[in-house]
């Protein structure tokens, strides 16, 4: 019997699928995006790629796509799981409170920007219909790359991670509008366009208030159903159901799976399962967005670049980057973002964007979008997003070049004066000056230390007597008379600071005294094995306060219940020093140990 078993599509599935284990890991050792990872993947072992050759060399059919089709069901569910974690990260309630940044500079962004690459490219003869398509799939950046980018700098939270934050936002919202225009550009029926467009909202309005419905009055009743019944599985299988019924109701009224999903995201948004939703879907994030982006990496096609003479292709992606950069520069101070601010924005976000993959391979499968022009964008499209890191870095540097500098407060200049068997006291927070205050009330001299520079300014113009530095600075702390104090008070909260300035007073001062906060018991126990003389316990003494109040409210008298708080606190502390030091002699024979048997190998 021969067998008919059709290897081609599982093939292909196999290859997109190993990628993600051969591509993330080298990409993270070089230190590269794991998006353009991707997209490179995608480009050279896609059917435009090496699968181009497999013909004539064999061995390359095992590891290359030789057919997209065979992965177009892959690539359109990543599209689909895209668009409704964008949406699941959404709230109305938070549109609303970003309606400033998101509507209003990210909106005009799309919008300006839409229509000037769109003029340009009628001007140089493309056709209304192809030039308004390619205006707006340019006009959007890689939400993907700019916020990695951004949180591996750990600046999401910055003015310029917020304004670009707003902006990708808006961005990604424009997806919709520019996926309906498409479908009803596509609509090759008799009617005019003003028709088609009429036919199309109508049937798009039927479907999102479908979806609507279902979704307000279906999914807290589902989900707490399946909530109940405690199972991961179900979990999982309901979270699937809601984003595939959701896609094929919009599927159904000529809309794209992806715009159903993403309104499912918006909605689920708003219930309490949101959490837990993101948790089910967490594991297979980055593996459906990986495929995506390599299903996105396979439509690159360079041999149609090299068509055009390359000073083109050079130009198109100095045009597009300058282009974006210098509207969104200009309509950031329009909505009064400084210049840095504006300006690191503008170049950041200067690339061109994932979706730009599937506005224009929508148009050109319909045939709105010549074939040629196509290629040309999309690779365009990919070297600017391949260059996303290096305009972050001069993005970087431009904001600091024009950032204004600022005079240095004469009062941080101030440095203090070391006495004899003084405390140092390192934070002058709301616990820092709580101590200080004590101190001086019973005439304990003391050096006050903070790192924030804007709080040390204010107190030291209101008449505190505190001074700027970082004490986790050995240097430092010799200016604040380390030699001849008596002992060091730590009120700050930070507990990787708090651990260096444990182990740089005691390497310095074996004998001075450390009194020291500590976040929990924990970290305390971790204080002792340090060095330090006491550590209290943020929580445990808390619990301590909170005890002491709780019995003399319940009828204790005074004395008794302050003697048994005291009693209990001595209680912990003899616990946690017993603890340091137990597993302080657990370490020393774990060392004397190896030693031996390292002893005995030799």
């Amino acid at each position: 019997m021969v067998s008919t078993f059709n290897i081609g599509p599982y093939s292909d599935a196999l290859v997109v699928l190993g990628t993600a284990g051969v591509v993330v890991p080298m990409v993270h050792r070089w230190g590269l995006s794991p998006v353009l990872g991707y997209l490179a993947a995608g480009a050279v072992l896609g059917p435009l790629g090496l699968g181009a050759f497999s013909d004539k060399v064999p061995a390359l059919y095992w590891i290359t796509v030789s057919d997209a089709k065979n992965v177009a069901g892959i690539a359109e569910l990543g599209i689909v799981f895209l668009l409704f974690l964008i949406g699941l990260e959404l709230s109305f309630e938070r549109l609303s409170a970003m309606h400033r940044l998101v509507l209003g500079l990210g909106g005009s962004q799309v919008l300006l920007t839409s229509t000037v690459i769109a003029a340009v490219l009628a001007l140089i003869g493309m056709k209304p219909a192809e030039a308004i398509v390619l205006g707006a799939s340019l006009s959007l950046s890689s939400t993907a790359i700019v916020l990695e980018v951004l949180s591996n700098q750990e600046r999401l939270t910055t003015s310029v991670g917020r304004a670009s934050f707003s902006v990708l936002l808006a961005q990604d919202l424009a997806v919709i509008p520019i996926l309906l225009f498409v479908s009803i550009l596509t609509e090759q029926t008799g009617r005019s366009v003003f028709a088609n467009l009429a036919s199309a909202m109508l049937q798009a309005a039927m479907a999102l208030a479908v979806i609507i419905a279902f979704g307000r009055w279906l999914l807290r009743p589902l989900f707490r159903l399946v909530a109940a019944a405690r199972s991961s599985e179900l979990f999982i299988a309901a979270v699937l159901f809601v984003i595939v019924a959701a896609g094929v109701i919009a599927e159904q009224a000529n809309l794209s799976m992806a715009l159903g999903a993403f309104v499912a995201g918006l909605l689920l948004s708003e219930t309490e399962y949101r959490k837990a939703v993101e948790a089910t879907i967490g594991p297979f994030k980055g593996l459906l967005l990986g495929i995506f982006f390599f299903t996105v990496g396979m439509t690159i096609d360079y041999r149609e670049v090299l068509h055009e003479p390359p000073l083109w292709l050079l130009g198109s992606i100095i045009g597009l980057i300058a282009v974006k950069s210098l509207l969104l520069t200009g309509l950031g101070r329009l909505f009064r973002l400084s210049w840095p601010v504006a300006v690191e924005t503008g170049l950041l976000l200067g690339e061109g964007g994932e979706f730009a993959f599937v506005g224009i391979g929508m148009a050109r499968a319909a045939g709105l979008v010549d074939a040629h022009a196509a290629a040309f964008a999309l690779a365009a499209t990919s070297v600017t997003m391949a260059l996303t890191p290096l305009l972050s870095v001069g993005a970087r540097r431009l904001g600091v070049w024009l950032t204004p500098k600022k005079a240095v407060d004469a009062q941080l200049s101030a440095r203090p004066v070391a006495t004899s068997r003084h405390a140092i006291v390192v934070g002058y927070g709301r616990v820092g000056k709580v101590v200080c205050a004590l101190l001086r009330h019973h005439g304990v001299s003391y050096i006050a230390a903070d790192s924030d520079a804007s709080s040390v300014s204010r107190d030291r113009r209101e008449g505190h007597d505190v001074y700027y530095g970082d004490a986790a600075d050995p240097q430092f702390l010799e200016t604040c008379g380390l030699a001849k104090a008596s002992g060091v008070i730590i009120t700050i909260h930070t507990a990787a600071v708090i651990d260096a300035v444990v182990e740089h007073v005691r390497a310095a001062r074996p004998d001075i005294i450390i009194i020291s906060r500590a976040r929990d018991a924990e970290h305390a126990r971790h204080l002792y094995q340090l060095g330090a003389t006491d550590a209290v316990p943020e929580t445990i003494e808390a619990s301590l306060q909170l005890s002491e109040a709780a019995l003399v409210a319940l009828g204790i008298a005074i004395g008794p219940a302050i003697a048994s708080i005291h009693e209990k606190r001595d209680e912990i502390r003899h616990a946690l020093q017993q603890a340091a030091e137990d597993a302080g002699l657990e370490k020393t024979h774990a060392v004397k140990a190896k030693t031996r048997k390292l002893g005995g190998a030799a």
